[in-house]
């Protein structure tokens, strides 16, 4: 492929990593030498093929805005110490996140629920709408987060232009966290061009889902607002060294989810920290949660916002946290943590929950760390109210957080694993997933189940097979996918011709469908049959389908999207 988006203008040359000139001054680099970076040559490659257009539409639709974007971003940070928290990390984080929302935008059809003919007219705007609020996710950070100033002193703000002159920065001590969300309305009409805006805005619906997202407004913002928030979880597991397919594994209405904005919720709006009577105790390394009052008010939270599947007793919601590793666990691999917390003259025993402070604030400003001391011990916590009382505590003594240095060189060797990742899904015979294919019997070595069940995975992430489409083969029922038959196993067959030619034309889908049910992966009906139905009710008319359910979503590597609003399982009578 021709990098032809990566050419210098006459005279230009790529320049290499920028060095101060002077303590803490760089000098500003033209977006064509930020973007000439190897690892951003990939992600610009990937986002090009995601878009399937050609070279002068890319240009004007896509490279554009991008280049506007690195001449303000430059050589800022995307956090202070959290993910992408080095020079250049902004404009990493954006390219990332425009490559993975167009990745999972392959998954839809949208405008969801609108005619085919309409979706195929729109497809590019849509496209774009999502890699724009993509690339614009976290740009008020420069305007309120940041403080840049050029050489002589001069404070620069990003409404007037691009940096053009050597610059420092540095971050707000007291800045509000939540501020640069709503920031970003000062700044993408600088990275947009009104053409741009005049094309998205014939879209009602596409429009009125990018304004509320560019507004920080995500519960409004539909699925282009999903998409961006998914994307920013790949992005950033990926860069602080986490997992991104579980990232990408943890939807919004997950009770994943649920649990950890309703820890962040109490810790944050609730709870008293570091004091006799506290719900919890934060120190430099952790964050020690009394469990009991914990779970109590954990439990009661969700149930007042109306979140299904919470577990009634303390052990089982313990076992929750911990499966979802939102809790760490004891050197016995339990959740629970026996501790001593002693601040001068007063001690007590407690059980804890403990917590890694990054899950509740992030890069956010955290509270004071506790000037006692919280040690874990093996021995069983004391009972009573002994201890409980402390009047004359002395009081807690504030400890200075040091100021986090950003470092002027990042070790990027992480994008290619996330470039690979973009790449395409992983193949069959690898990892966990492939592990999950093991048969109940023992099938022949030429077993074309294993090989229907690879080509069935492949196909809905690629997106050749699409789900829940008014002629799909493939949709959603009960959280898990339902398989239609005989269509599904037709489509396989259809696709592979020296299968038909080895089973005499019209038996080989039948001979595919049963070496299915031999790999023993599909939820049986309670009378011992093997296909359900599913009931359809359309806007105009009813009908019917049968197919088989997957017994565990996971198998295909993926969450499956929402049930089809459309179907429902008819569950015989025994």
């Amino acid at each position: 492929m021709k990098r032809w988006w990566l050419t210098f203008q006459k005279g230009e040359a790529a320049e290499p990593p920028p060095t101060p000139i002077a303590e803490g001054i760089i000098l500003p680099r033209s977006a064509e030498s930020l973007l000439a970076a190897d690892h951003r040559r990939k992600l610009l490659e990937r986002i090009w093929q995601y878009t399937a257009l050609s070279e002068a539409q890319f240009d004007r639709l896509y490279l554009e805005p991008i280049r506007r974007y690195a001449s303000f971003v430059q050589q800022l940070p995307a956090s202070e110490s959290h993910h992408h928290a080095y020079p250049g990390g902004m404009l990493d984080h954006g390219l990332e996140l425009v490559a993975c929302s167009l990745k999972l935008r392959q998954s839809y059809l949208l405008p969801s629920g609108a005619a085919p003919e309409d979706q195929a007219a729109q497809a590019d705007a849509w496209s774009a709408a999502i890699a724009y609020g993509a690339l614009l996710h976290d740009i008020g950070k420069i305007a309120v987060d940041l403080q840049v100033e050029y050489q002589n002193a001069e404070r620069w703000h990003p409404w007037h232009g691009p940096l053009n002159q050597p610059y420092r920065f540095r971050y707000h001590p007291g800045r509000d966290y939540k501020l640069h969300g709503a920031a970003a309305g000062l700044l993408y009409t600088q990275i947009l061009s009104p053409a741009l805006l005049d094309w998205l805005s014939d879209y009602p619906e596409l429009w009125s889902q990018l304004l509320f997202l560019l507004a920080d407004h995500y519960e409004h913002a539909g699925t282009l607002g999903e998409l961006v928030l998914q994307a920013d979880r790949v992005s950033t597991a990926q860069n602080i060294g986490g997992n991104p397919a579980k990232a990408l594994q943890a939807p919004k209405h997950s009770l994943q989810h649920h649990l950890l904005t309703g820890l962040r919720h109490l810790v944050k709006n609730e709870f008293k920290l570091n004091q006799p009577g506290a719900a919890g105790w934060l120190t430099e390394d952790h964050l020690w949660l009394v469990s009991k009052t914990t779970t109590d008010k954990l439990r009661a939270h969700l149930l007042a916002q109306a979140v299904d599947g919470i577990p009634s007793s303390n052990i089982a919601l313990f076992d929750e946290l911990q499966s979802h590793g939102l809790v760490e666990a004891t050197p016995e691999g339990k959740a629970v943590w026996n501790a001593i917390v002693t601040d001068g003259d007063w001690q007590h025993r407690f059980t804890f929950l403990r917590l890694q402070p990054n899950l509740v604030w992030a890069d956010e400003l955290r509270p004071e760390y506790f000037s006692g001391t919280v040690e874990a011990t093996m021995d069983p916590p004391l009972t009573g109210e002994a201890g409980e009382s402390a009047l004359g505590r002395p009081q807690i003594a504030a400890v200075e957080q040091q100021p986090t240095t950003v470092p002027l060189t990042q070790d990027i060797d992480y994008l290619d694993d996330l470039v690979d990742m973009l790449q395409g899904p992983a193949e069959l015979e690898d990892g966990p997933v492939a592990e999950s294919f093991q048969p109940t019997t023992s099938p022949d070595p030429n077993d074309a189940g294993l090989a229907f069940m690879k080509w069935l995975r492949e196909g809905i992430h690629s997106h050749r097979l699409v789900v829940n489409d008014s002629k799909a083969k493939v949709h959603t029922v009960d959280g898990t996918f339902f398989l239609v038959t005989p269509g599904i196993f037709q489509r396989y067959a259809a696709e592979h011709p020296d299968l038909a030619e080895a089973d005499r034309k019209s038996d080989a889908w039948r001979r595919i469908q049963r070496q299915f049910e031999k790999l023993d992966v599909h939820l049986k009906r309670p009378d011992g049959q093997n296909i359900w139905g599913c009931s359809v009710r359309g806007p105009r008319r009813a009908s019917s389908l049968n197919g088989y359910i997957l017994r565990d979503f996971n198998l295909l590597g993926m969450p499956p999207p929402s049930n089809n609003p459309f179907l429902s399982l008819r569950h015989p009578t025994p």
